[in-house]
């Protein structure tokens, strides 16, 4: 989850969906209330541990935020490098990530009727209104790494809404993900810290109530924002950037400000492509891989 959450395009919440591990989590956050704040100020500390799940809560953050810290700084220099074909190949790994979870989001549908149906619409088109968004630019304000960190949370709980892409569209990528996350930067990271937890509080309460009383409905809108979020993922992409009234490009703190995206197709005539459907072919084959070793580990915990 947090090696996804690194990537534009990639949510945490479709790893979480294909693991298993999904409704645990959210019931899990659900859980953090007054009751629990009571009991440890009473010293009913293992009740309160019991209570939200804490050891499971724990463990899976501990390795969202290694991997967060240790894949930064790897994934800022395939995104950053001079030669495009490092960024083409990572994000085609987690284009054939997404595909492959997109039908295994979908199957654990139940039952498809019409109205399942028109959730599923709906998801794939809030996900490409979302890719098609003009970014903001960038904004260093504590109030504003706050509300990024509530937005932030709500969209890397939700499959198929990418917590990082929206911090694109937000303009607070760079800032949040690369720079402040490898250098642990605690100014940036603090405000945004406390976005997250509010976000994560709030959004789990509502998101456990929905898939309690609408299960199928909620699985096949995130399974159309996981359709829809394959546009943002798309490997073969140019950077469209603000220009003046003399074509000059418009600097913030010395770099463009993006405008948006040009979508292409890529060239099957070049080395690099193939190395792409390779990678691309990778990232469906770890999704499997994933799924599988989830199911053994999940039939070994039931036995």
């Amino acid at each position: 989850m947090g090696a996804a959450n690194v990537i534009p395009g990639v949510s945490g919440g479709t790893i979480a969906l294909i693991t298993g591990i999904y409704e645990k989590l959210i019931n899990s956050l659900k859980s953090i209330d007054l009751e629990v704040i009571k009991m440890v100020f009473t010293g009913k500390i293992k009740q309160a541990w019991e209570h939200v799940n804490a050891t499971f809560l724990l463990l899976l953050f501990a390795g969202i935020g290694v991997s967060l810290v240790s894949l930064a700084k790897l994934f800022k220099f395939f995104l950053e490098h001079e030669n495009p074909a490092y960024e083409i190949g990572l994000m085609a790994f987690f284009f054939g990530l997404i595909l492959a979870s997109l039908f295994s989001v979908g199957k654990t549908v139940e039952k498809w009727n019409p109205i399942v149906i028109i959730s599923f619409i709906i998801g794939v088109a809030a996900a490409v209104g979302i890719a098609l968004l003009t970014p903001a630019s960038e904004n260093g304000s504590w109030w504003y790494l706050i509300i990024c960190g509530i937005v932030g949370m709500c969209s890397m709980i939700l499959p198929g809404l990418s917590g990082s892409f929206v911090l694109i569209i937000m303009g607070n990528y760079k800032l949040i993900m690369l720079d402040a996350v490898s250098e642990f930067n605690l100014k940036v990271l603090m405000p945004v810290m406390i976005g997250v937890v509010v976000g994560m509080v709030a959004l789990s309460r509502a998101l456990a109530w929905i898939f309690k009383h609408y299960r199928d409905i909620t699985i096949s809108l995130m399974t159309g924002f996981i359709l829809g979020s394959l546009l943002i993922i798309w490997p073969w992409k140019n950077e469209l950037y603000y220009t003046d009234a003399a074509g000059e490009f418009i600097l913030k703190k010395g770099e463009k400000l993006v405008s948006g995206y040009e979508w292409y197709m890529p060239d099957f005539a070049s080395n690099a492509t193939w190395i792409a459907i390779l990678m691309a072919v990778l990232g469906a084959a770890s999704i499997w891989g994933t799924e599988y070793l989830a199911a053994r580990l999940g039939g070994k915990e039931e036995a």
